[in-house]
């Protein structure tokens, strides 16, 4: 899933920058969890609001209002259950959804005091309650005799396969990983996921039993999308993009450089943080979720200088202000209209030089103005790309679909990160892995 190339090996980038306790405090909870009482006064500034634009707010429709207020009246576990009918992975959802962006954003009392109800850490604090206990909450209608195949476990594919599962149908992952979860996983900071909190959401969620895993199995590679769609009554696929775009500058092959999400998951799959090296002068370039993570977790390993380069302006990043405000907390420098023309240095990097952009609304520009800055370490985060197309049709670089994820081929249905359909975002993934079920166990029922 990763890769360690050349990191080593580059002058300037070493391990165990910061002594062991540093690290751990750097890389503890993002969000400590509530407490039961700092629940119910949290939940208790709800309004409770008919038609609640929370809702309209959150992908998976989950009613926020209902669970919220059932976390004041003293029953988080019921909380839970509203939560899970729509989300089930409303645990991981709970850390890492844009919650700021999304049903935060849209709550009354953010547009009425400029501070919303924090339903991101209640949906947690919900959540968290019902999974520590050892039941799983929902069962297993009586067996359909039906077998669906799900390609990819991460969350589209976990959450279809947890519906279908319900729905009474045999479900096989196939996952080109050796553990499930994909970027739940592998591709978010691991400080807002610990505890190992991904690998156990996953072993909850499969207690609703029916789902099977076999693990490296890549599709378009090992595994057949013909031989798949012959051997199960129906497929759904949720492998996400796990090609990521090259800089397409000079020097981009210099010891040193590597992909962000690389990185990402070297530091979520290690059991001792002061391993991993990371570089004095660290430059990421890139503007999205990805270019944060990387670029906040080099700051908390020990990184001096941290620095993400950003071809176009502040507005323009996909990456929320919220995540940019945290960048910028932790020491990291944002630059904006800046992009990579080329990486010097003999063997390995030394520095890279950027050239500053503008847009006059023709499209965006170099100006011809550089400026180069020392590194040691670059990681590009520029985008990913769907490795396979498993001869579907496509949508512009994505596997296209219509409806609840039926793709161009019968019986065959695609959701996440991989597909069309929506934003590259955990709970939408989630909402378009439980759609893709419904409308699956539908087919199959007719």
């Amino acid at each position: 899933m990763s890769s360690t190339q050349n990191t080593p090996m580059t002058p300037g980038i070493v391990s165990g920058r910061l002594p062991a306790d540093a690290i751990a405090d750097n890389f503890d909870d993002l969000h400590a969890p509530y407490a039961p009482h700092e629940a119910a006064v949290a939940a208790d500034r709800c309004y409770f609001c008919y038609d609640a634009p929370c809702v309209t707010a959150c992908p998976t429709d989950i009613d926020i209002p209902l669970f919220i207020r059932q976390i004041s009246t003293g029953t988080p576990e019921a909380a839970a259950k509203t939560i899970f009918d729509q989300n089930i992975l409303g645990g991981m959802c709970a850390r890492v959804c844009p919650t700021e962006d999304l049903c935060e954003q849209a709550c009354v009392r953010e547009l009425a005091e400029g501070k919303p109800v924090e339903i991101g850490r209640l949906q947690r604090h919900a959540t968290d309650t019902l999974m520590a206990k050892q039941s799983h909450p929902y069962d297993r209608a009586p067996s359909t005799g039906k077998a669906v195949a799900v390609v990819g476990a991460g969350p589209a594919g976990l959450a279809c396969a947890h519906r279908l599962a319900m729905h009474g149908h045999d479900v096989k992952i196939y996952d080109a990983a050796d553990k499930p979860g994909g970027l739940n996983e592998f591709g978010i900071a691991a400080y807002k996921s610990t505890d190992n909190f991904a690998a156990a959401e996953v072993d909850w969620l499969l207690g609703i039993g029916g789902i099977t895993m076999k693990y490296g199995e890549k599709l378009g590679d090992n595994l057949s999308l013909d031989a798949l769609a012959d051997a199960y009554d129906a497929v759904f696929i949720g492998v996400g993009l796990g090609g990521v775009n090259a800089l397409r500058s000079d020097g981009e092959d210099k010891d040193g450089v590597r992909d962000a999400v690389d990185f990402i998951s070297d530091l979520r799959q290690t059991s001792d943080l002061t391993s991993l090296p990371v570089g004095r002068d660290v430059v990421v370039i890139g503007g999205g979720m990805t270019a944060v993570d990387a670029a906040v977790q080099s700051k908390l390993l020990g990184a001096q200088n941290v620095t993400i380069a950003y071809r176009r302006g502040r507005d323009a990043m996909s990456a929320s202000a919220y995540e940019q405000d945290l960048a910028a907390s932790k020491g990291v420098h944002l630059m904006f209209n800046a992009q990579p023309v080329a990486i010097h240095g003999n063997g390995a990097v030394r520095e890279i030089e950027l050239e500053y952009t503008s847009d006059d609304g023709t499209g965006l520009k170099g100006t011809g103005e550089t400026v180069s800055l020392r590194a040691d370490q670059v990681f590009k985060a520029i985008g990913q790309t769907l490795e396979t197309s498993a001869d579907l049709a496509l949508e512009g670089r994505k596997i296209a679909v219509t409806g609840a994820g039926r793709t161009s081929r019968d019986g065959v249905w695609a959701g996440g990160d991989c597909a069309s359909c929506g934003d590259d975002l955990t709970v939408t993934a989630v909402a378009e892995g439980r759609d893709a079920a419904e409308d699956i166990h539908a087919a199959l029922s007719a």
